[in-house]
C-alpha cells in the first residue's frame, strides 16, 4: 500500500501493539489474556507492518523465519510439559517454584512458559500465513 499515513504511523502502533501483546501474554495466567490472545495481537502488529511495508520488509523485521518461532513456541510449550512429568505428576499439570534469591520475584512457574510458547506458536503461524498470501509473486 502506497499511503504516506500508514507507512508513517505503522512503526508507533507496530511499537505499541507488541508491547501492549506482550502485556496481555504476561498477565494472562492470572487474569482474563494469555498466549492466545496476545499471540494474535502481536500477529495483527505485523500484519500492519506487512501492509504498510510490504512482505520482504516484515521478514528482514522478523529476522527469524516466522515457521521457526512457531517451532520454537511449540518446543516450549512441550518442554513446559514434560517438566511436570519429571516432578512425578500429569502431563501439563503446573509446576511452581518459590526462590528465596529475589525478594521481588514471587514465583517460577511452568504456566508461563506454556503461556510463551502458545503466543510464540500463534505469532509464528499467523505471520507466516500472512506472509505466503501477500508474497509479492
Amino acid at each position: 500500500m502506497n499511503s504516506l499515513i500508514l507507512r508513517t504511523a505503522t512503526p508507533f502502533l507496530v511499537g505499541l501493539t507488541v508491547l501492549f501483546s506482550i502485556y496481555v501474554l504476561l498477565r494472562g495466567h492470572n487474569e482474563p489474556g494469555g498466549g492466545f490472545i496476545g499471540g494474535l495481537m502481536g500477529a495483527s502488529a505485523f500484519a500492519t507492518y506487512a501492509i504498510a511495508e510490504g512482505v520482504s520488509a516484515t521478514r528482514r523485521a522478523l529476522v527469524v523465519p516466522p515457521i521457526s518461532i512457531a517451532g520454537f513456541g511449540l518446543f516450549a510449550a512441550g518442554v513446559s510439559g514434560l517438566m511436570s512429568i519429571a516432578f512425578g505428576d500429569a502431563f501439563l499439570t503446573g509446576q511452581w517454584w518459590f526462590p528465596d534469591f529475589n525478594p521481588d520475584l514471587k514465583y517460577i512457574s511452568t504456566v508461563v512458559l506454556f503461556d510463551i510458547g502458545v503466543y510464540l506458536v500463534v505469532v509464528g503461524a499467523i505471520v507466516g500465513i500472512i506472509c505466503a498470501l501477500e508474497e509479492d509473486g
